[in-house]
């Protein structure tokens, strides 16, 4: 995943507007989602927004990533690839969008809701949210990453969820991926001490039923192995002198699933 890459104020400073751009290209996305639309049409609407914008999809071509954004839904842990998939009522979709501008990456994700979802599958995009707010609130100099992922897992486990285990948030600047990996299960005061000048995402992917995994022929397309339910939240963050700047947060701070639930 590469070296951690401490970042200066001047680094803080040219990285917002890539996160700024993310955060509101995700924003626009949610709008649009809705039953009877196609992954590939999110697909669509991501790569115009940034392209419009200046900017770059960062998950275009990396690595042999075929589209310009990550749509997971229902049992899709993450990595999916938008294609002719029909959203339906009641089903949950992970929006996940990467841009590249002016060089720098920021990272966002959010799970929302098409229709009308099941008390089970809110209960579990809910607890999803909080999983992430919890690991940002755990971010603060002189901390370890374990702490973060301790209290994901705490939490995420005391709601009946699990933890996947098998991908984990990562610093982020001009790289896409660099040091740390930030595990979203763990133990307090285990791991990396976290200090002034770091960027990571944190962006916790909680199973319904077991965290165990599997990828498709794709190559791709992580899915529970039990077929329940996967959500995840993800922000990306600098830390500062005294804790964290959300450099992802949205512009409406009551963005959330909830509003963007369809009739």
């Amino acid at each position: 995943m590469g070296n951690i890459v401490i970042k200066t104020e001047a680094d803080i400073q040219a990285m917002r507007p890539a996160c700024r751009l993310a955060a509101q290209t995700l924003e626009e996305a949610g709008k649009i989602v809705r039953i009877g639309l196609t992954t590939d049409e999110i697909n669509t609407f991501v790569h115009d927004f940034t392209i419009a914008a200046g900017a770059t999809p960062a998950p275009l071509n990396y690595r042999g990533y075929p589209k310009s954004v990550c749509t997971s839904v229902n049992e899709v842990i993450c990595h999916g690839i938008p294609g002719k998939r029909v959203l339906l009522d009641g089903d949950i979709v992970n929006i996940d969008v990467t841009s590249i501008l002016d060089g720098w990456h920021g990272d966002v994700s959010a799970t929302f809701y098409v229709g009308e979802p099941s008390q089970e599958a809110r209960s579990l995009v809910e607890t999803t949210r909080e999983c992430l707010q919890l690991g940002i609130d755990a971010a603060r100099p002189g901390a370890r990453l374990g702490d973060i992922g301790a209290v994901i897992q705490k939490h995420a486990e005391a709601r009946g969820c699990s933890v996947v285990r098998d991908f984990v948030g990562h610093g982020i600047g001009r790289s896409f991926h660099e040091g740390p990996q930030v595990a979203h299960f763990g133990k307090h005061g285990r791991g990396q001490r976290i200090v002034k000048g770091m960027t990571f995402t944190i962006e916790p992917m909680i199973n319904q039923g077991k965290w165990n995994m599997r990828v498709l022929s794709d190559e791709w397309t992580a899915v529970t192995t039990d077929g329940k339910l996967s959500a995840q939240f993800e922000h990306t963050i600098a830390i500062t002198n005294d804790g964290v700047e959300i450099l992802t947060a949205f512009e409406n701070p009551l963005v959330n699933s909830e509003v963007f639930l369809k009739d």
